[in-house]
């Protein structure tokens, strides 16, 4: 990273290797990458020259995020998430990585999580009479 540069960033991202699954019409065949780092408003995956979308592509992900828990435990947590394709950087000449902003982010902040932190149940409500 160039240490002229100003950080842009609003929150800590999550540093992880897990698939994504991304198409620009989700009923079609799905293309396969690894995401590089996760925050709730957006990711940046890698993914092979000849199957990566176009700057400005609407398209839909598929991925899973670990979230933790009590006694340094965690569950993998499943999201779809639409979003647009915001940058496209050349890895080497068969991978590329791309930014993709979602256009609705995730209920959590996946990088600034404690990993002591519980996971949130959420609580049945009481139906009203």
């Amino acid at each position: 990273m160039n240490k002229n540069t100003t950080e842009r960033r609003r929150e800590k991202r999550l540093n992880y290797h897990w698939p994504i699954w991304f198409a620009e019409d989700f009923n079609d065949v799905l293309s396969q990458g690894q995401i590089v780092d996760l925050s709730s408003s957006g990711a940046a995956f890698t993914c092979y020259s000849d199957t990566c979308p176009q700057e400005g592509q609407y398209i839909t992900t598929r991925f899973s995020v670990p979230r933790y828990g009590q006694d340094n435990s965690f569950n993998m947590e499943n999201y779809i998430r639409s979003g647009f394709i915001r940058r496209i950087d050349q890895c080497n000449s068969f991978m590329k990585k791309i930014a993709i902003q979602f256009a609705e982010p995730l209920p959590f902040r996946p990088g600034e999580q404690d990993q002591n932190q519980t996971v949130r149940q959420h609580e049945p409500h009481a139906a009203k009479a």
